[in-house]
């Protein structure tokens, strides 16, 4: 069977042309059907510091870590309000924002066999969620105390008003809960069970190697029916693309998902027999380019600077050649993916090299007698192939308007700490994720009073009042559309003093195995949980 690729357009034309809803489609095989067994080896290119999600809400934790550790629900395509239940079977919020119920599931235990309890949810939500988490702390800053008054039930109470949408769009990305058995009276943030976690989830953590795997295997005690149908799990550590794609071909892996296969070969090998390209999965993980500024240098606090810098970066061309076509421009903090706030009145900056010098001229930067105006430390964000192209492009897009730019490449720890703790850098190219609401990873990065060392967080240095004001009357707003119209306003106070400059939005690919069953039938496949899928037989 000759390779295939997968895509949103030909997976709504069923057989005999019928039109299908994409939510029906992605499911493609239901559970019950699904062969069980097998070990599916995936490709992981980089080997994250912690596996607690609980903590550390980003995509390199949960691609392992959602496997073995669950939240309270799970976003799903064909799911009421897009959600799935996973620990909590229902939520519903009071008509003035002061309070969130959660029913749990009954009959869940954790891989140590001892029972969940809504204990474990009061414990996770006060003492890590909100105090620890990059994301969390921002969702649940209001969140005054969480009342258990039995077994399965859970009850968020807040101090101020907490919109249910901004709850419910957080619950697959903010609510991993962890064993408070486990955790209470301990160091959180250095118990060893956040580099060998324990959760109530289909697989259960069994082993790392560093430098060549993390091995999860089966939960045989797991509450959903008949699931998982893997057997184990192998995440192979390949940080070389090139060697990813030549894994699949060689049938050494079955999976690599977040684009590790490089996008200039996805045409050639979606020709190759038994292997797909799948771009659905990734409908609730948009990512998004952007330069972050550090406005503790004068000259970048200068917002003509910054305006500068914005003309000088030609964005259609870092779509068509960074990415190869498969991103588009980005206009401002929200992505035109995300029609409930995206606001297309915000004027994006225009490629305009005459512009942007004007700019620095007149904000008193001249040329010198090499052509150069000052000079800048770049740190491109290691995460990705795009993100480190990007940082060559703009090296010398910034070049073309007198700033010397310098080049620092760090591996993702040293990346991390210098950005986001030392604030060693003057430019640096993130790459933050659009989680279907400004308030859980977008305010963050430009809010003033973000603690050091949060990852992928304002750590620029930048504080504007009249932001930050917004951004907590619309955390507190239960109105959709007056917040609506709040996050309206934060869109064009960001794109016009550019606390950061938002360049492009893009998905990824999965090239799997034809054997591989159910890859992408949910918005965050990725980083869910894999209970449902299987190897064919």
């Amino acid at each position: 069977m000759a390779g295939l690729l997968i895509s949103r357009r030909n997976l709504l034309l069923g057989a005999g042309g019928v039109l299908a809803t994409s939510g029906l489609l992605m499911r493609m095989t239901w559970a019950d059907d699904l062969p069980r067994g097998g070990r599916l080896v995936v490709a992981a290119d980089s080997e994250p510091r912690t596996l607690n999600p609980a903590i550390v809400a980003s995509n390199g934790v949960f691609f392992i870590a959602s496997k073995v550790i669950e939240p309270l629900a799970e976003a799903m395509m064909d799911g009421e309000g897009g959600l799935a239940p996973r620990l909590a079977t229902s939520w519903e919020g009071a008509e003035d924002g002061l309070s969130v119920t959660f029913k749990l599931r009954e009959g869940v235990t954790w891989h140590d066999g001892a029972p969940f309890t809504s204990e474990d949810v009061a414990f996770s939500a006060m003492e890590v969620w909100k105090p620890l988490q990059n994301l969390g702390r921002v969702v649940f800053a209001n969140l005054d105390t969480v009342e258990t008054p039995d077994a399965h039930t859970a009850i968020f109470r807040f101090s101020a008003p907490t919109p249910i949408q901004l709850i419910r769009n957080a619950l697959p990305v903010v609510t991993s809960v962890l064993p408070k058995h486990l955790y209470e009276g301990t160091d959180i943030a250095a118990n060893p069970a956040n580099n060998a976690p324990m959760g109530t989830g289909p697989f259960k953590f069994a082993e790392h190697k560093p430098g060549e795997y993390f091995r999860l295997v089966r939960n045989d005690a797991y509450w959903g029916e008949g699931l998982p149908k893997l057997d184990e799990i192998i995440f192979r550590v390949l940080p070389d693309r090139a060697a990813a794609a030549s894994a699949l071909e060689a049938g050494e892996i079955q999976v690599a998902a977040f684009s590790q296969v490089p996008l200039v070969d996805l045409e050639r090998i979606a020709k190759v027999p038994g292997l797909k390209v799948v771009t659905e999965g990734y409908e609730a993980l948009t990512y998004q380019l952007v330069v972050e500024i550090n406005h503790r240098n004068e000259i970048l606090a200068d917002q003509s600077v910054r305006q500068a810098i914005s003309h000088a970066i030609d964005r259609d061309f870092v779509v068509d050649t960074v990415f190869l076509g498969h991103a588009q421009a980005a206009t401002g903090p929200v992505p035109q993916n995300a029609p409930q706030f995206y606001n297309p009145d915000v004027k994006p900056y225009s490629f305009d090299i005459e512009r942007a010098n004007a700019l620095l001229d007149e904000a008193g930067y001249p040329r010198g007698e090499d052509g150069k105006r000052f000079s800048l430390r770049l740190l491109p964000a290691p995460f990705f192939s795009e993100t480190r192209q990007f940082g060559d492009y703009l090296r010398q897009a910034l070049g073309k308007v007198g700033i010397d730019v310098t080049l620092v490449n760090n591996d993702t720890p040293a990346h991390l700490k210098a950005v986001y703790t030392d604030h060693d850098f003057d430019l640096a190219v993130g790459s933050p994720v659009f989680r279907g609401d400004p308030a859980i990873s977008t305010t963050i990065l430009v809010q003033s009073g973000i603690p050091d060392g949060v990852p992928f967080s304002n750590q620029g240095g930048y504080a504007n009042a009249e932001l930050d004001t917004i951004i907590d009357q619309a955390a507190e707003t239960i109105d959709t559309e007056a917040r609506t119209a709040l996050y309206n306003d934060f869109q064009r106070i960001v794109v016009e003093d550019l606390p950061l400059i938002n360049v492009a939005e893009w998905g990824f690919t999965t090239v799997a195995s034809d054997a591989v069953l159910n890859v992408g039938n949910n918005p965050r496949w990725p980083v869910s949980s894999w209970a449902d899928t299987a190897l064919a037989s």
